[in-house]
């Protein structure tokens, strides 16, 4: 599992290596999960607004819903699948991790509706698309409420992270 904090608990300027460059490879698909009127839970989509005609990559917002945007990403014959979604990956708000299938299996997140077991092997089945997913830790998921601060801030940077990596994307 790859873990990345964005905060610098010494409180001096840090640099951020891009832990995207490495995997943002060949035909990417990002598949943006979560319900933009539950707080922290509106990451993926949000992320996915945010990179919309800025990065070469495919960019799916799947809302509450992936298992619905199956036969898209398989249409589009992707090298790499990233799923982003807020979700319980034990660290502080704000923080986030790149989860494997087999990461993403084990510590039993779901994708919302669908059972993520059964949306990694079909799309492992189909595509043989190397699937991750960006798990980023929610601070608050209240219904009516926006997004916090700490996931506000995550976004920017993450976002800029993606666009610099799409731009450096290698082929397979």
């Amino acid at each position: 599992m790859s873990e990345h904090c964005l905060s610098n608990e010494a409180g001096g300027k840090f640099t951020m290596e891009n832990i995207f460059l490495p995997i943002l490879r060949g035909k990417t698909v990002i598949v943006g999960i979560g319900n933009s009127l539950r707080g922290d839970d509106g990451f993926g989509p949000a992320l996915l607004e945010q990179l919309q005609g800025k990065v070469s990559c495919v960019c799916i917002d799947a809302g509450n819903a992936p298992e619905k945007f199956l036969g898209v990403i398989v249409k589009e014959k992707p090298d790499t699948i990233l799923f982003v979604d807020a979700a319980d990956v034990e660290l502080e708000p704000g923080q986030y991790r790149i989860l494997k299938p087999e990461d993403i299996l084990r510590c039993g997140l779901t994708t919302h509706d669908m059972s993520t077991r059964m949306l990694i092997e079909f799309l492992e089945n189909q595509t043989k698309a190397n699937i991750l997913m960006l798990g980023v830790q929610p601070q608050h998921l209240s219904l009516g409420e926006a997004m916090s601060p700490c996931l506000t801030q995550t976004l920017h940077e993450i976002g800029m992270l993606i666009q610099e990596a799409g731009s450096c994307m290698k082929p397979i």
